[in-house]
């Protein structure tokens, strides 16, 4: 018996000693593994870390670069944050819209800039601004954006120094680069979005002068087996006048506001009181094309910028009819700008009507 106890000791000391060793040998290894430097972590790297990596990364680059958000770094204010611009240590310039602490706490603040990540994240259009990242920390909540170095095309045109720059060509350009972003995102997404806030303030221009849609914190979905029923929102100056009674959005709404954006563009300032005098514009008014072009830049010489020039007054006053029905899609819009082949003036600029580019037939349009 004593023989069996005996074995029985030895097996256990025997599996204690190898318990012990185990353990010394993990302990020594866990010491030199501490003891070796650690590798750094890529802080300048890849901005797209604040998403993936949560802001570990990122997000200390970002506070470094804006010096916390120092105020000195901040470019304007958005619907629902301030915006800043600021250079990462890899180089790029990159800008940031960052909701403050008692916006974050608003839950509407918050619904809209999660509804930009999530739209944003889903669409892909040179038209439309980049999202590169987005974080939720709780020291900051921001989105960061490719930055667009001529700013907003509000501040462009009551700029005199930076109107000037913006001659014909470019400002038919950046009306085609508008129209091609929003007929993407209503015909060409899996479900039509509507921007529900187009103006000169969301239009940003990057460093070739082209169009970039951005702030998509009221954009929304539409749904075919919903009323698409809402609350109001956009700019003053720029919605649709059937919102105010109906309440109900479509794309019919984003065509107005970009009836008014490109009339903006033409003009060089808001076509204000303009808007409500074209739904009962006499056709003896002494209202001429020439009156609404802006008078900062050279006369329209060339035949065929002329005729682009009158072709986007054209669709821009036909987005404008107050019965949404009778607008034009965007789609129709990009057709007619992509297609359109200049045809001999009729008269000269200084002779044509205002009333009468209104009524002007367009085939593509009327069959709408």
């Amino acid at each position: 018996m004593w023989k069996q106890y005996a074995k029985i000791y030895v097996n256990i000391t025997l599996f204690l000693a190898c318990l012990i060793s185990a353990s010394l040998l993990l302990y020594r290894w866990l010491k030199i593994k501490n003891s070796q430097p650690k590798p750094k972590e890529s802080r300048n790297g890849d901005i797209f870390s604040v998403w993936n990596y949560e802001g570990r990364i990122a997000f200390e680059d970002v506070i470094e670069a804006t010096e916390d958000f120092d105020i000195k770094y901040c470019i304007g204010t958005g619907g629902y944050g301030s915006v800043y611009k600021a250079q990462l240590p890899s180089g790029r310039v990159i800008a940031l819209k960052k909701l403050h602490k008692m916006e974050a706490e608003e839950p509407s603040f918050d619904k809209c800039f999660k509804n930009e990540v999530k739209l944003l994240t889903e669409v892909r259009h040179k038209n439309i601004v980049k999202l590169y990242g987005y974080c939720l920390h709780q020291r900051a909540m921001f989105l960061i954006y490719e930055c667009m170095e001529k700013g907003s095309l509000f501040y462009v045109l009551r700029n005199e120094d930076e109107a000037a720059k913006l001659g014909w060509r470019k400002r038919v350009n950046i009306v085609k680069g508008i129209a091609h972003a929003l007929s993407y995102l209503h015909h060409d997404c899996s479900l039509p979005i509507v921007h529900r806030d187009i103006s000169s303030n969301n239009i940003l221009l990057n460093s070739d002068w082209e169009a970039i849609i951005s702030d998509f914190g009221t954009a929304r979905f539409l749904y075919l087996d919903s009323s698409n029923q809402t609350v109001l929102a956009g700019t003053r100056g720029y919605i649709a006048p059937e919102l105010a009674y109906s309440m109900m959005v479509n794309e019919k709404c984003d065509v107005y506001s970009f009836g008014v954006v490109a009339l903006e563009i033409i003009m060089g300032e808001h076509p204000g009181e303009l808007l409500s005098l074209l739904p009962s514009l006499p056709s003896d008014s002494n209202i001429m094309l020439k009156d609404v072009l802006d008078s900062r830049l050279l006369a329209l010489n060339n035949h065929v910028v002329a005729q682009s020039v009158i072709l986007v007054v054209k669709l821009a006053l036909a987005c404008l009819r107050s019965n949404p029905k009778s607008r034009p899609t965007m789609k129709q819009v990009c057709r007619e700008l992509v297609v359109h082949k200049p045809v001999p003036l009729p008269q000269l600029l200084q002779q044509i009507p205002l009333w009468h580019l209104m009524h002007q037939h367009i085939c593509i349009l009327e069959q709408n």
